[in-house]
């Protein structure tokens, strides 16, 4: 006569199985977020930009380039945190669809660009206020790109023409005259 175990016997070795489940989704999960931190700081090396302010008033900072070979900082427009991309073969700033959203910014003219990809429909806007770490500007030119999928902002000539910029290096130096 064979006996079972009854339910009692039982429930301990449910509870440890439901106990090593939960633990994996755990492990896992903390494994993703150190990835995605990891990957996050990989592509935006310059997370937190550091100014440094002379006594002659000019504003410097400095940025690292990128394992891919990109200048990436974070940023504010309208005081919104943003990641930016230098590019110097832009002209204005180039704001992605989905971030002038939330931001507020308003659609203004159809424009059309020359790009690598071909043309490109774009909306012109006024943006109040860019800045990278302490070096800031009032006013400056863009442009919404409904065309692009990603959250990055390419940072062009409209903003970088203000300032002085050279390269040396890995290290893309900024300066902002009083």
């Amino acid at each position: 006569m064979a006996v079972e175990p009854n339910q009692f016997e039982q429930q301990p070795k449910r509870t440890g199985i439901w106990m090593i489940v939960a633990m994996w989704v755990i492990v896992l999960w903390l494994l993703t977020m150190f990835f995605v931190k990891w990957a996050e700081r990989d592509h935006n090396m310059n997370q937190r930009v550091e100014s440094v302010v002379g006594a002659d008033g000019v504003r410097e900072i400095a940025l690292l380039r990128n394992r891919n070979g990109h200048y990436v900082t974070s940023g504010a427009i309208n005081s919104y945190p943003v990641v930016f991309m230098i590019d110097t073969g832009a002209s204005d700033i180039s704001i992605p669809y989905r971030v002038a959203d939330k931001i507020g910014l308003k659609r203004g003219a159809q424009k059309i660009y020359r790009t690598a990809n071909g043309p490109a429909l774009n909306y012109s806007t006024q943006l109040a206020k860019v800045g990278i770490g302490d070096i800031e500007l009032e006013n400056v030119r863009a442009s919404i790109n409904p065309n692009v999928e990603g959250t990055d902002i390419l940072l062009g000539m409209t903003f970088l023409k203000h300032l002085e910029f050279s390269q040396r290096g890995d290290t893309l130096t900024l300066r902002q005259y009083p």
